[in-house]
């Protein structure tokens, strides 16, 4: 972890309530199998167990940093790590699928109101640039390697504990960081007047939840029809959104917001930075698993380079930040990812390279993911809750729409004549899509009339009217 002096305890316990939640979208796939078979489930049970935690835990977000907002960021982690814990017992000791999904459902809401509340005290904890860049760093890293590293822990557990013990886990720690964020996160100005928007909260809610399920259906043989229904309803909710958004007193996402270049572009790339790895990462597990025939553990092994990777990468980004900005993090982090991917476009006839690939795709990831954090965030400090909510949101996004594109693009060129298909056409495709992402963020620097924004963070804007929670 990273050292950011005498906040380094606070902007750590924050970094691990994000890791716990983040390791949660993915420490169940290992056990998915398990799990079905302990519960006589069918496999039809299998896309709402995989899928359910992904659709609350993006959907909440910006709620999340908007109850963070009005009630108070660390009284909200402290209720979501409360309910973390509670619905992690349920899912332990569920003896139905029934039971299972919803617990899983309800540990991905309390995911989703605790990470963007952690993530703006993180930035409150840090506000001049240099330590607040090391911060972003510890945090940009603490997520992505969760995110990776839940696939070896999961398998892991099933393999030694059974599946329950995925959950069982989560009691401890969940009352080890409730007792941490009690003692060692300050409170922090809350704005009791802040409106919550709660239809533009439903309908955001129910769209983010509609891209996750119909993403993950467009991916699985017999059930495109039913993906693409799915996804028509998202661009519905979305419409429904604009028009809600335009009348509210006291929108979600303000149009200050919209303005700001900074967020917009922190917005974009952290979106691109897990479509472009998290999906790698998981067409590598299914080549290893189906075509190499390897465990879940084993498996979880070979693709520990990328969480390694991960924490070099948000570490070399710090000096990168200093010396050229947010942007330039962005731009070298996602060319580094497009080398990485591109490099398992060498498989099978050189496995070797497996590691070392997506150990490159890690440090670009890395870089890219403390740039996305720092320039999304480069906004005032009204609206540091919403920038909050939306990098994480983008994130999720990411991840699903990545994932389920990338399969079903290697699925639709399997077998065909074209000199790349099946899973390298996926890696070859997301190569080039964060290659062109990169151009289009230097683009986007070279013709800024101004300096870049997070060189100037507004470590404390104005507090007036606002009291302590």
């Amino acid at each position: 972890m990273v050292a950011i002096g005498r906040n380094g305890a606070t902007v750590a316990v924050l970094c691990l309530v994000q890791a716990v939640d983040v390791l949660g979208v993915t420490v169940v796939v290992a056990a998915l199998p398990a799990m079905l078979a302990g519960l006589n489930a069918p496999a039809s049970a299998a896309t709402p167990l995989a899928t359910g935690y992904a659709m609350f835990f993006g959907g909440l977000l910006m709620l999340g940093s908007r109850l963070g907002d009005r009630y108070g960021h660390r009284r909200i982690v402290m209720i979501g790590l409360v309910a973390f814990g509670a619905a992690s017992l349920m899912a332990a000791t569920a003896a139905s699928v029934a039971v299972l999904v919803a617990a899983r459902c309800a540990q991905g809401a309390a995911a989703g109101l605790s990470v963007p509340a952690a993530l703006r005290l993180v930035t409150a904890a840090a506000p001049d640039d240099d330590r607040r860049r090391r911060a972003l760093a510890a945090w940009s890293a603490s997520g992505a390697v969760a995110g990776v590293a839940g696939y070896l822990v999961g398998g892991l557990l099933t393999d030694v504990a059974g599946w329950q013990s995925v959950f069982w886990i989560n009691l401890p720690l969940a009352a080890v960081l409730l007792g941490a964020v009690r003692v060692v996160v300050p409170k922090h100005p809350r704005e009791p007047t802040v409106g919550l928007d709660l239809p533009g909260a439903a309908l955001l809610t129910g769209a983010v939840m509609a891209i996750v399920l119909g993403a993950s259906l467009l991916e699985q043989p017999g059930r495109a029809s039913l993906g693409l229904a799915t996804l028509a309803a998202a661009v519905v909710l979305l419409a429904g959104l604009v028009a809600v958004e335009r009348r509210a007193a006291t929108p979600l996402v303000p149009a200050t917001a919209l303005r700001q270049s900074s967020l917009r572009i922190g917005v974009g790339a952290a979106f691109v930075n897990t479509a472009t790895t998290s999906s790698v990462i998981t067409l590598a597990t299914l080549y290893l698993q189906q075509a190499r025939g390897l465990t879940p553990s084993t498996t979880a092994l070979w693709l520990l380079p990328c969480s390694l990777g991960v924490v070099t990468g948000s570490a070399l980004a710090a000096p990168v930040l200093r010396r050229r900005g947010p942007r330039a993090g962005i731009v070298v982090g996602l060319v580094t990812v497009a080398v990485g991917d591109a490099l398992l476009l060498a498989l099978p006839a050189a496995e070797w390279l497996l590691p070392f690939a997506v150990a490159v795709s890690g440090i670009g990831l890395g870089m890219s993911s403390v740039g996305a954090n720092t320039l999304g965030t480069a906004v005032p400090g009204a609206l540091q809750g919403v920038a909050s909510g939306a990098l994480n949101t983008a994130a999720q996004l990411g991840t699903a729409v990545g994932v389920a594109g990338l399969l079903l693009l290697a699925s639709v060129t399997d077998g065909s004549a074209l000199p790349v298909a099946g899973t390298p056409t996926g890696w070859l495709a997301a190569s080039a899509l964060a290659a062109v992402a990169a151009v289009v963020v230097a683009r986007a620097g070279r013709t800024s009339a101004q300096a870049d924004p997070a060189a100037r963070v507004d470590a404390g804007s104005s507090t007036n009217g606002i009291r302590e929670t």
